[in-house]
């Protein structure tokens, strides 16, 4: 699906009030800072070196990354993300954008932004989607085409595709230019060194056949 003008622009009204309730990285102190995405760094900081402003282009500030589906993965879902490479101009700005593909009876697991909260559009198909909130309540929601969700930042959620012939089509805004994301099965059963299975027989009140059997389920 080719997402049009008027859905850009319905997005980025919402990017725009959604950032200023959420300031999750540093504040710019310039106008824009686009990346230098082409000199080597030794260095590391909160966002990219800026070019020169006098070197700043629109085409700095716009993007076709998110206009076209990726693969599917092994739980029937694709996400494609902005960044700094394929959009420079976002540099320093605390936002992300992201197109979230779901195939039929596709789920994104639970999994969490450890530095965002995420508002979440539906274009195409239905949804249900929920988080946890840190007293251990779950909040669903059943989405229909041009509904919104918030997801607040570090807890737990889920978007799983409901419709039993249409591949679901979403776009979301993240509050940070490097929002993370951690699927929790995987951190919990796939880490690198692994958990020790003492720790996960006991956390999940499972045997050690089924920690084995999780890891293999999840490539692990």
């Amino acid at each position: 699906m080719v997402i049009n003008d008027v859905v850009w622009l319905q997005l980025f009204t919402v990017l725009i009030y959604f950032s200023s309730f959420s300031n999750s990285d540093p504040e710019p102190i310039h106008d824009y800072c686009v990346a230098d995405t082409k000199t080597t760094r030794d260095f590391f900081l909160n966002g990219v070196p800026c070019i020169n402003p006098n070197q700043t282009m629109a085409s700095h500030f716009a993007t076709s990354a998110l206009s076209k589906p990726g693969d599917m993965n092994r739980f029937k879902f694709n996400v494609t993300l902005t960044d700094t490479n394929n959009l420079p101009g976002v540099n320093t700005l605390g936002l992300t954008m992201a197109r979230i593909d779901i195939a039929v009876n596709g789920l994104v697991p639970p999994h969490s932004h450890p530095r965002a909260s995420e508002v979440t559009i539906l274009l195409e198909g239905s949804l249900l989607v929920g988080f946890v909130d840190t007293s251990n309540h779950l909040h669903t929601q059943r989405l229909r085409p041009g509904d919104s969700f918030v997801f607040p930042k570090g807890l737990i959620h889920f978007l799983y595709n409901t419709h039993v012939k249409i591949t679901a089509l979403a776009v979301s805004g993240l509050s940070s230019q490097n929002p993370g994301a951690q699927i929790s099965s995987i951190a919990a059963f796939t880490s690198n060194p692994l958990i020790p299975d003492e720790v996960l027989t006991k956390g999940f009140k499972i045997s050690g056949q089924d920690v084995v059997r999780i890891r293999s389920n999840l490539g692990g």
